[in-house]
């Protein structure tokens, strides 16, 4: 018993250690948020006497947070959709079409895995430069879904991979063609890793400044985390109305992630199976 309870506690205290330190950040974040410029600057670690909304209604106004909150939805949504719908066909068809080529290709999408965004970065700025593509909508969505659609592409093979071939050939029987057995039956069985690819496909999207601020050199064209980013250099004295911009950027995907969290866990062990 005794040797069980130390290993316990050699395992619980590290984890809580973890957990306050992961979770101490957003707690500050959000109290020097409520406070007010005054208060800040007389203590800056103490706790807010009032809650006080009016940093969150300023970062979310007259800075423009709202608005950028509305670019970050419309390119995100659009390009875990675009992820989705070719990373499963494609997962569908390296995992149970065999053609010629089809493992080499897939080798290249796992190859790709392994080549940073900083490498391609100067191309692919003068390829969108070049299409007309530079700071639009259709331009970072596109750079999102060339970026991350290897990984998507890695995941959905891995857990088509593991389903078995004959389902494919009773859907045949059936009287399917390969686009019926992708639609009705490989399409509803992938269901959970869609889910799992989908959510850290939003993750990464949402959280990217990089991609965002070489696409989107406009001001008004900003993501919510590149306008988050540009508030610690306009409101470098201000610090209630920075965190205030920092919690708004967080808390979605601090919701997500509490709803989905045994599904981005599921997401991140998928690429562990048959593949």
């Amino acid at each position: 018993m005794r040797r069980v309870r130390l290993r316990v506690w050699v395992v619980a205290v590290p984890m809580a250690a973890l957990a306050v330190a992961t979770i101490y950040p957003l707690v500050f974040t959000a109290n020097v948020a409520m406070k007010t410029r005054h208060d800040y600057i007389l203590d800056r670690f103490s706790l807010t006497s009032s809650l006080s909304w009016d940093n969150i209604a300023t970062a979310w106004t007259s800075v423009g947070l709202g608005r950028y909150f509305a670019n970050s939805v419309i390119v995100v949504a659009s390009a875990v959709a675009l992820l989705l719908l070719i990373g499963s066909m494609a997962g569908f068809a390296l995992s149970h079409l065999r053609f010629r080529g089809s493992r080499a290709l897939f080798l290249c999408f796992l190859a790709a895995l392994f080549i940073p965004f900083q490498v391609i970065m100067v191309p692919l700025a003068r390829v969108m430069a070049d299409s007309g593509l530079m700071d639009t909508y259709p331009g970072l969505i596109l750079a999102y879904v060339a970026q991350f659609l290897p990984f998507t592409i890695f995941l959905m093979t891995s857990y088509y991979s593991v389903i078995p071939g004959e389902i494919m050939d009773a859907a045949r029987i059936d009287g399917n063609t390969t686009y019926g057995v992708y639609w009705r039956v490989m399409l509803p069985i992938g269901r959970p890793a869609l889910l799992s690819v989908g959510i850290l496909n939003a993750l990464f999207c949402w959280n990217d400044v990089l991609i965002s601020l070489l696409m989107m050199p406009s001001p008004e064209h900003r993501t919510l985390m590149v306008g988050v980013t540009s508030l610690r250099g306009q409101y470098s004295d201000d610090i209630p109305t920075f965190a205030s911009g920092v919690l708004i950027a967080a808390l979605p995907v601090l919701v997500l992630y509490l709803f989905f969290q045994r599904q981005i866990a599921d997401g991140i062990t998928a690429g562990a199976t048959k593949g």
